[in-house]
């Protein structure tokens, strides 16, 4: 893995689009993003069809969904892409990412969730860093809060992601002790095993690998994990850091839990591993880079994350 692409940071003034390249979106839910960015000091434009809808789970056809992320990626004055919200739909495009706009003018790209797709995409074509961090959707929950406070600190400051292990999160007793530093990839387990045999896959060898999810069984998590090691992906990580299980099985659900599954398979590889991230689908997440060096301290329960951006 060579250095990866860090666009600039944003500045008071920059002018920032959303596009929805996956789901759905709340119109209400997207003009409280804007007041949220607007308020950072930020100038807010929406893609075309970014309040789009097709059938019951896409923003639009693939053709306006695609268009609208290119439109962004090449425009010179647009200086980050926000995606809107997960969902699913980003894997039925990225193969048409102008990935020569993004080589030729990077600049900062955050989503989560379904934007994992985007995400490996990116690292794979370009060494771009981006940001596993909330979609506008996410940003809808106000300026006072951790998710908005991190990802503003991300994005305009270029400060450093300290995340500490928190012992409200089901994952915190997911660990196996040690210290490990790599380049943190990954994301969304669904969307990572999905996209194993697909055309982009990183080299994770010495990499961190960040795990999250959201509404899957028990079962369909050890699947997920299966297939990611049966495809090689788990060969030659440094460590995992294993982020928030969302909804992860119905309260009282039968051993094994998620946490139990999640350890089994992970803490077997010999390398640290350190769950209960606050990373992903809770109620409130931490913004951080990916792509970026990153040292997860399973002993401390910390995981440090450079800056996505230059």
């Amino acid at each position: 893995m060579g250095d990866a692409v860090r666009p600039a940071r944003l500045r008071e003034g920059d002018l920032v689009e959303l596009v929805s390249p996956s789901g759905a979106a709340d119109p209400a839910v997207v003009e409280v993003a804007v007041q949220v960015l607007s308020g950072w000091g930020l100038r807010v434009r929406l893609g075309e069809h970014a309040l789009g809808r097709r059938h019951s789970y896409l923003a639009g056809t693939d053709e306006q969904r695609l268009a609208d992320l290119n439109t962004a990626l090449r425009d010179p004055e647009v200086r980050a892409v926000i995606c809107v919200r997960g969902g699913y739909g980003m894997q039925r495009i990225v193969d048409g990412v102008d990935v020569e706009a993004v080589r030729a003018d990077p600049k900062l790209v955050m989503g989560f969730s379904d934007i994992t797709a985007l995400h490996v995409a990116l690292w794979c074509e370009a060494g771009l860093a981006t940001v596993h961090g909330p979609t506008a959707s996410s940003l809808a929950r106000g300026l006072n809060n951790r998710t908005a406070s991190s990802a503003r600190s991300l994005l305009l400051e270029g400060a450093p992601a300290a995340v500490a292990a928190d012992e409200a999160e089901g994952t915190f007793g997911v660990r196996t002790p040690g210290r490990a530093t790599g380049i943190l990839l990954g994301g969304n387990l669904t969307l990572l095993a999905t996209g194993a045999g697909a055309r982009h896959r990183p080299d994770l060898t010495g990499a961190i690998l960040l795990l999250e999810d959201v509404n899957e069984e028990p079962y369909r998590v050890d699947r997920s994990l299966v297939q990611l090691k049966r495809a090689g992906w788990l060969d030659n990580l440094a460590g995992v850091a294993v982020g928030q299980f969302t909804d992860c099985g119905e309260p009282g659900y039968a051993e094994p839990s998620v946490a139990d599954v999640l350890a089994e398979e992970l803490c077997s590889l010999g390398v640290p591993v350190l769950g209960g991230l606050p990373i992903g689908h809770g109620a409130q997440q931490v913004a951080v880079g990916l792509g970026v060096p990153a040292v997860l301290d399973a002993d401390a329960g910390t995981l440090t994350v450079e800056p996505a951006t230059a």
